[in-house]
């Protein structure tokens, strides 16, 4: 176990290294996982630099520093080479504006702004994060184009996971990207226009699907698929930045890790502290369960990965309100026994980086002060976007 530490020269968190890429084939897909920040951003500038065709591009969070500025660069040298270049960005998360993105409006491209408007509409943030490349692979992640997400543990960037993946689901993802093309291009786009986009969405009833998240009156691809795998499943392992489930789905994982076993690997780091105290205000229900709880220690955690049974959940979607019921997500699911033994390995490999958060230890930390501090984190994230509530850390 690594003990956590807020000293950079600690040695025991200088001992956690981000693993190399790593390559599955399953269900007659190529997936190539890419878990360190360097490696995700040279992927991703080099599967921009491979287009021949057409380049879809969505992402929540496009910065204008130098990782936004690389990315933008490789897609302006896209369009010169005749590409079809689209971005869409989300009007609320990305800080890059008009004048950001004129070198490749000039040479042709195209970008949209999901806009965020005052309204019901205004609640909804495009959380998703795709590239998709002649319609023949894709690059999808919890990741965002801002430096930070592509810094390494010792200098305390986000950890994450990037995906690249060939093979039949790149065409739902096409397809997915047409329907999100479609809404972001009209000025006047309703709420219930998106609202039956994802109630309506067809992601396939085989081995792998691709979920979509937002709100509808009923749930979503995603939360239902997720839901049900919950409640029939014997093993779960998940290892995610943002954690604050609605009471029937905390459940469900305390009824698994009772029936199972259930090992969660949570933030420990964040720039959003309300975020660490809303999942802190579960900790009790789930140890008392027999949920096996660690807190990631080297540094900011923001990867979104779920292995339940044989079925490996990857994409953009956080384990909470937001990602559940509000935000436009995607999450692929892949069912193969292979794939899940193996993600379930690379999940191992954080446990001896992180803090293991037993009943004593839990009992020791949740002070009245803190439990009453946790509690209105857990509502706060459920309301509130990850920008704003980052701003109420309520001192923890």
């Amino acid at each position: 176990m690594v003990t956590q530490s807020n000293h950079p020269d600690d040695p025991q968190e200088a001992h956690f290294h981000d693993a190399k890429p790593f390559a599955v084939q399953a269900q007659g897909h190529d997936f190539q996982f890419i878990p360190a920040g360097k490696d995700r951003l040279d992927a991703l500038t080099e599967l921009i630099g491979s287009a021949r065709k057409t380049i879809a591009m969505c992402f929540y969070i496009f910065a204008e520093d130098d990782a936004g500025m690389r990315v933008r660069d490789a897609l302006v040298d896209a369009a010169k080479r005749g590409v079809d270049v689209h971005l869409i960005i989300d009007g609320f998360g990305a800080e890059a504006s008009g004048k950001f993105f004129e070198r490749l409006v000039a040479v042709g491209g195209r970008y949209d702004v999901f806009s965020a408007k005052w309204g019901l509409r205004y609640l909804i943030r495009n959380h998703q994060k795709m590239v998709i490349v002649d319609r023949d692979k894709a690059m999808i992640g919890g990741f965002n184009v801002e430096q930070s997400y592509f810094d390494p543990p010792e200098s305390n960037g986000w950890h994450d996971l990037g995906l690249i993946v060939s093979g039949e689901a790149v065409d739902l993802l096409g397809k997915w990207f047409g329907e999100l093309e479609d809404w972001a291009a009209r000025p006047n786009a309703q709420l219930r226009a998106i609202r039956s986009k994802v109630r309506t969405w067809d992601g396939g009833q085989g081995p792998v699907r691709l979920l979509i998240g937002g709100p509808t009156e009923r749930l979503s691809s995603w939360a239902s698929c997720v839901g049900r795998d919950l409640a029939r499943g014997k093993r779960l392992d998940m290892v995610m930045a943002y954690f604050s489930p609605s009471t029937r789905l905390t459940r469900r994982i305390g009824e698994l890790a009772s029936r199972g076993n259930a090992r969660l690997i949570m933030a420990g780091k964040s720039d959003n502290a309300a975020t660490l105290g809303a999942t802190r205000s579960l900790y009790h229900y789930l140890l008392k369960h027999g949920a096996e709880i660690y807190e990631f220690a080297p540094c900011k955690l923001h990867m979104k990965l779920i292995v339940i049974d044989d079925a490996v959940y990857v994409g953009s979607a956080n384990f909470d309100m937001r990602s559940l019921f509000i935000n436009l997500e995607l999450m692929l699911r892949i069912e193969d026994q292979g794939l899940a033994d193996k993600m379930r390995d690379f999940i191992s490999q954080h446990v001896e980086a992180s803090d293991e958060i037993t009943p004593a230890s839990h009992r020791k930390n949740a002070t009245l002060w803190n439990r009453i501090r946790w509690n209105l984190s857990w509502f706060l994230v459920g309301v509130l976007d990850y920008t704003v509530s980052r701003r109420l850390n309520l001192g923890l």
